[in-house]
This record gives structure tokens, C-alpha cells and sequence, in this order.
């Protein structure tokens, strides 16, 4: 497994930022960049399930590791949901479950600087080095427009 590292300056404040990055409709708005049609099933609180989703109810199972509103999100993703079941215990599942995906954000003159470290399985990096920056990109111009 890899951790990817990616980061942007986004002329908002830290809460406007994550705000953006949190509630539903911006949410589904920056993450298009992964899947067109994509959304989160949550509260965002700390311990609470999450399932990230894509149009045909596919996609992820994870957790909220940690929640320090407005600084830093820390996701564990645990498994997978297909055709409507979860699984978090296969050995496809397994290779990557545990894996991170943190969000941290820092002012930095008058920006916030929003960081993405994500533990990513050797098969998907690649793609990911490519799909992270537009999603950066996208949530920069979704919060700066807002």
C-alpha cells in the first residue's frame, strides 16, 4: 500500500472549506470528479459508519476515525458494498482494509491550505494521482464560489 499525499491553496476561510467539503450537495459536487452521481451516508461524526456510494448504491464501506471540525477528518475505509452487501472481510477486501484517508486544514496567509493524505492499494495509485488533483480543484472552485 502507498499514501498518496496531494494538497491545495483555496482563498476561503477553514470553515467555509469545510463546509464545502462536508455538506451533501457541495459534497456530491467536488467528489464528481471520482464518479459523476457520487455520495456520502453519514453524519461525519467520530465512530459513526459512512458509506460512500456511487449512482447504483455501489462503493464503500468506512468509518469516521476522527472529527476536529474545521482541522482535520480522518476516514478508515473497511470494506466494500456490492449489489446492496457489504463486504469487509474477503481477501480482495482485505488487502486494503484499514486504509486512511485524512483531510487536514491549516491557514496559511489568508487561505486555507487543504491537505489529502490517503493510503491507496499498489492497483489503484495511479489513478488516484490522476483523479486527486481535479477533485482538489473542483472542491477549490465549489468553496471559492460559494
Amino acid at each position: 500500500m502507498e499514501t498518496l499525499h496531494f494538497k491545495i491553496l483555496i482563498n476561503a476561510t477553514r470553515e467555509k472549506v469545510w463546509k464545502t467539503t462536508l455538506d451533501d450537495a457541495t459534497y456530491r459536487e467536488w467528489t464528481s470528479a471520482f464518479m459523476p452521481g457520487s455520495y456520502a451516508v453519514t453524519d461525519w461524526q467520530k465512530g459513526s459508519k459512512t458509506l460512500f456510494l456511487g449512482p447504483d448504491g455501489s462503493g464503500m464501506v468506512s468509518r469516521i476515525a476522527e472529527n476536529i471540525p474545521n482541522e482535520f477528518l480522518s476516514i478508515e475505509h473497511l470494506g466494500e458494498i456490492k449489489d446492496g452487501v457489504e463486504d469487509t472481510t474477503s481477501e480482495k477486501v482485505q488487502q486494503w482494509s484499514g486504509a486512511f484517508e485524512n483531510y487536514t486544514l491549516k491557514d496559511v496567509d489568508g487561505q486555507t491550505e487543504f491537505s489529502v493524505d490517503c493510503d491507496m492499494a499498489d492497483d489503484y495509485a495511479d489513478m488516484f494521482k490522476d483523479i486527486w488533483p481535479k477533485a482538489l480543484a473542483k472542491l477549490k472552485e465549489v468553496a471559492e464560489r460559494e
